[in-house]
């Protein structure tokens, strides 16, 4: 047997080496992004032989897939033993991953589908790339950033990217795109997470991540059906009630779904949201409330409540499955929410939502008890046989289609191979410039004028201790902007408070870093402290020289509306930092454009376009004989100010080694540029690097850079087309 193992395993490191350098290579993907993916007339053939072999254990397992944070662990470990007692005693179907190192998951994936009968489906939430769970791998931005930047195909490379990733550390269902329309400015846990507020933007850019993610044959997942973005409580803590006619979901929720289930996708989840005018079975919460998602203390009960979708037929059968025809599989949310467990036992939710259509039972909160209810409702005859055949039969179809049934270990060896790559990270870093999003901006904010005392203040609803805003300020920082910089978070001592705003109130301008992520359970999703907001309020009022940027929930400028610049980068991911700096210091364009409405402030599609003169001649600077003499190497950025004419006023080096600088500002004095007569002053950053040839110490073999920007904003443009 263990000489069977070794060779199945050198069979299966060779084909996903094989298939990992054809994923590699952008003209050699599994399939084009835009054919259907399903499982074929073999592998339903395959599957319905399969299941009429299985005990009725064997079927009533695969539908409880188990969720995990992977970590090393002996194998004698209660974590090993107990994972390894899910898989071979109650014969769970599959394994979801949070976060946890990249190498421990895929091992002990290979050393679970080594124990299993028949083989697992391996998930994983991965709406910003395998990064989302991953901190070892490229973080994408978050959906929304992605609409901000109007090019859908950016959506695509990035589900590209997604898909390949996750077959190369052993997974093959993600949970994702998320295709909520986010029209509700207090949602607490879809917010950026979507696409945005209109339906026909959130199925472009939704169904063109999952046609990338399935062209690497991976199942995307379309979420959260049939819609949790007009909500205003976390189905984490609570049960959300949409009390909306189905007109209105016709017109507005499920567009992206419909769209969704056209272009194939593989699998929808289904939330832990209530609709009382399309099912109004009522629901109490339960006198023993044992647990769930949320932080202990932050459950939000509703005394009166409505039967959630993911125990609805009316949602689930008759909408999805019997209006819309959906084929594939229906997944539940997590299990272990608490909009959820409030209200239902483990036993009782798992048989609901089977019954309901369910096929596969998400990270359940006792997994133990749920098989327990779902065995005991198929012995009284609750659940009838030929419902759970069809459930199994379809989950083992998927898996044959994935070519598990033949091939279920992921070799190590590929993983540095394939994941996180310099075209991803580039790609990332491409999104992350497009997509952000100046709003507003105030008389002379921009670029930030280096010459004025700068403070950087970073206020979060996390517990990072600094660590998030450092992609914003080491980018200042290598750009050779000085400034003071304090981090605040809600549980920051006083004299950190007393700090901060000290650096504040000395300062003559202050850029404030907004991190109000979502945090999904907790109280302060999407929101700052009140300690740094009341800082921010005073600087303010002080009528303070403020560019504020939010690095997570857009709507947050609302709560600030004095402020005369922000801007908008949708997430606090390290390329997005890194955007958001190079936009303040005038180091490229600014172009993004919002996704959703900031009610009393800005339509959807506002953004300041930031356009700059275009380069005529860029003289080359010469490599100066004493840098020569030292062999000193790097770049050097120049900020120039063009005239009416095309010719340059002043140009004043930003950083780079002192022997290159005077060269670097003449060459920039001598530059040329056609501009137009709509402002009076512009601005141009040049850089200029130096380094050494085969046979030279030259500068500019592929450079200066010429990255325009105005000093003041140029229009409000409302007319991108979000349609």
């Amino acid at each position: 047997m263990k000489k069977l193992l070794s060779i199945a395993i050198a069979v299966s490191i060779f084909s996903h080496l094989l298939s990992g350098m054809a994923a590699a290579n952008p003209r050699s993907g599994f399939r084009d992004p835009r054919s259907r993916f399903e499982p074929s007339k073999k592998a339903w053939a395959f599957a319905e032989k399969t299941v009429k072999k299985m005990t009725v254990e064997e079927k009533v397992g695969q539908l409880v897939h188990v969720g995990i944070n992977a970590r090393f662990a002996n194998q004698e470990s209660w974590f090993f033993k107990d994972l390894r007692r899910h898989v071979t005693e109650n014969k769970i179907g599959g394994i979801i991953f949070f976060g946890a190192p990249i190498y421990e998951t895929t091992h002990i994936a290979n050393r679970m589908q080594e124990a299993a009968k028949y083989p697992l489906l391996m998930s994983l939430d991965a709406e910003t790339g395998i990064g989302m769970r991953f901190e070892d791998a490229t973080n994408f931005p978050w959906a929304m950033a992605v609409t901000a930047t109007g090019n859908p195909e950016f959506a695509r490379r990035m589900g590209v990217v997604t898909g390949r990733e996750a077959r190369a550390i052993g997974i093959q269902h993600v949970y994702a795109p998320v295709l909520d329309v986010n029209n509700n400015a207090a949602n607490p846990v879809i917010n950026v997470r979507s696409f945005g507020e209109d339906p026909e933007d959130v199925a472009r850019f939704g169904v063109a991540f999952a046609e990338g993610i399935q062209s690497q044959k991976v199942i995307a997942t379309a979420k959260h059906f049939p819609g949790h973005g007009d909500t205003n409580v976390d189905s984490h803590r609570g049960l959300p009630i949409i009390d909306l006619p189905r007109s209105r979901f016709d017109s507005l929720e499920l567009v992206p779904f419909k769209r969704a289930v056209d272009a194939g996708i593989g699998s929808i989840m289904v939330a832990h949201i209530a609709l009382p005018q399309i099912d109004g079975e009522e629901i109490r919460p339960l006198k023993d409330y044992r647990g769930g998602d949320a932080e202990a203390g932050a459950e939000i009960v509703s005394e009166k409540a409505y039967i959630p979708a993911t125990l609805s037929a009316k949602v689930q059968t008759d909408i999805l499955r019997k209006e819309m025809g959906f084929k594939g599989l229906i997944v539940s949310d997590a299990m272990s929410m608490s909009g959820l467990t409030l209200y239902f036992t483990q036993e009782e939710a798992g048989v609901r939502a089977f019954l309901a259509g369910t096929d596969i039972l998400e990270k359940p909160e006792d997994v133990d008890a749920m098989l327990r209810g779902l065995r005991a409702a198929v012995a009284s005859g609750r659940i009838p046989m030929a419902r759970l055949d069809e459930s199994v039969t379809r989950q083992i179809a998927w898996k044959h289609e994935l070519g598990l049934f033949k091939d279920r270990f992921t070799p190590i060896d590929q993983i540095d191979r394939i994941v996180s790559s310099p075209d991803v990270t580039q790609l990332s870093d491409e999104i992350a410039n497009a997509a952000i999003t100046l709003v507003r901006q105030g008389e002379g904010d921009l670029p930030l004028d280096r010459s004025k005392k700068i403070a950087v203040l970073g206020i979060s609803n996390g517990f990072d201790g600094g660590a998030v805003m450092n992609p914003l300020a080491s980018t200042l920082r290598s750009n050779g902007l000085r400034f003071t910089q304090a981090y605040l978070q809600e549980n920051s001592l006083q004299a950190q408070v007393d700090a901060a705003r000290k650096a504040v109130n000395e300062a003559d301008t202050v850029v404030v870093g907004l991190y109000g992520r979502v945090r999904s359970g907790a109280r302060n999703s999407v929101g700052i402290p009140e300690n740094g907001a009341a800082i921010l309020r005073e600087a303010l009022a002080d009528n303070k020289r403020v560019i504020g940027i939010s690095f997570g929930n857009p709507y947050i400028l609302m709560s600030f509306p004095e402020m005369k610049t922000n801007l908008v980068a949708y997430g606090d991911m390290p390329s997005l930092g890194r955007a958001a700096g190079r936009a303040i210091l005038g180091l490229q364009p600014v172009t993004g454009k919002l996704p959703i409405s900031l009610p009393g402030l800005h339509p959807r599609g506002t953004g300041l376009s930031l356009i700059g003169p275009k380069a005529i001649s860029i003289p080359r600077p010469p490599f100066p004989p004493a840098a020569r003499a030292i062999r000193a190497f790097g770049d050097v950025v120049v900020q120039a100010t063009v005239n009416m004419d095309g010719t340059v006023a002043t140009a004043r080096v930003l950083s780079g080694h002192p022997l290159h600088r005077r060269a670097s500002e003449d060459a920039a004095m001598k530059s040329r540029f056609e501009v137009s007569d709509s402002q009076s002053a512009r601005y141009v950053t040049l850089i200029y690097r130096f380094s050494e040839t085969a046979d030279n110490l030259v500068c500019c073999e592929q450079y200066p850079y010429v990255i325009p920007v105005v000093a003041g904003p140029v229009e409000i443009n409302f007319s991108r087309s979000f349609s």
